[in-house]
């Protein structure tokens, strides 16, 4: 994508992130702000270092890295005037100002393609450039509660879980509009003329929650936390705690996967216990097979079964933290010792593997 020219007028998070994508693809985006504070992620989470030394946080420079950027006052003629002359040379241009704001600048889609034909136009907001809802405000968390995720993330108890992934801003928006941005461009590519490409972050969120829908379709109903084939139903794909308070994630959904952890704990007779044999999903045998197994891994701590099972190729792995995966091998190869082993250790001190 060298030479792919993106104007890139988003804040926070979603737009930030889909640009940075197009970057890392190889094209130039320059990020426009607001004078004044900018982009609110300059000072969001940003750390005591970096407040006194006058730099903008570690949220900032991450999710805009690798671009060029500028200072443009939308509200002013002048400012207008600029991207006006920037778009009528651009490839692509981003925004996430709620629905109508453009259009009263007069920097909508309409109005830049006269100037630039082939240029794709993409809006992310999180409930579409049209429709009953346009006009609200929202975040993250508004946008998984409205497409059904949230209640998909839910302890035993019936408690929704609040993420600290934000699967709509990530999933629904960057994600979404860079696949739709492309398939634009593909377009353009090929003799067609530019688009408007209107990205709903909550209607993209919803589209994704196949396994819900799925459950919709076949038995009127999603499935309650601990009941369903993915969520806590089979002993084969669940959450187990270990003896240092640590969880093993087991995700031998299928048979042959399973029975190889079966051998590996040396229970060759619940090799038969399994889903795809005829155990009811949610059932008691399966809740008590689970019970059993989870009495099993309770005995012994994180870094034992890391290095028992995770040769074996069964599907097991440790549940990581933020810290430990950033020392992992598969994203630090620095980490790797001098034996090929990885190490990643816990609060500092503890080895995982």
């Amino acid at each position: 994508m060298q030479g792919l020219r993106v104007l890139d007028l988003t804040r926070l998070l979603p737009g930030p992130v889909a640009a940075l994508r197009l970057a890392e693809l190889g094209a130039d985006v320059l990020k426009i702000e607001a004078p004044g504070a900018g982009d609110p992620t300059r000072t969001m989470m940003q750390s005591s270092s970096d407040r006194v030394a006058g730099r903008p946080g570690a949220f900032y420079r991450m999710v805009n890295r690798g671009k060029r950027e500028t200072r443009l006052d939308l509200k002013s003629a002048a400012g207008r005037n600029v991207l006006y002359a920037l778009a009528a040379d651009a490839d692509v241009l981003i925004e996430s100002f709620r629905p109508g704001v453009m259009e009263r600048l007069g920097l909508d889609y309409a109005t830049l393609r006269t100037a630039n034909p082939r240029l794709v136009y993409c809006a992310i907001s999180g409930y579409g450039a049209s429709g009953p809802f346009a006009d609200h405000a929202g975040h993250d968390l508004n946008y998984i509660g409205y497409a059904g995720v949230l209640d998909q993330l839910m302890s035993r108890d019936g408690t929704p879980v609040l993420p600290n992934f934000q699967i709509a801003d990530l999933l629904g928006g960057a994600l979404s509009a860079v696949t739709q941005i492309l398939a634009a461009l593909w377009h353009v590519a090929r003799g067609g003329e530019g688009r408007f490409v209107d990205v709903s972050m909550t209607h993209a969120t919803y589209a994704h929650n196949v396994v819900a829908q799925v459950a919709l379709a076949n038995e009127g109903a999603a499935p309650a936390a601990g009941e369903g084939l993915l969520n806590g139903g089979v002993p084969c794909y669940n959450l187990y705690r270990t003896l240092d308070n640590r969880w093993l994630a087991v995700g031998a959904l299928e048979l042959k996967f399973w029975e190889t952890l079966c051998m590996a704990l040396d229970r060759p007779e619940w090799a038969t216990r399994h889903w795809s044999l005829g155990q009811a999903i949610g059932g008691p045998d399966a809740d008590s097979l689970t019970q059993e197994l989870a009495g099993i891994i309770g005995k012994r701590p994180l870094e034992e079964w890391v290095v028992l099972l995770e040769p074996l190729d069964c599907c097991v792995s440790p549940v990581l933290t933020a810290a430990e995966a950033a020392r992992h091998p598969l994203f630090n190869p620095m980490a790797e010792t001098a034996t090929g082993q990885s190490k990643t250790e816990n609060d500092g001190d503890r080895a995982v593997r």
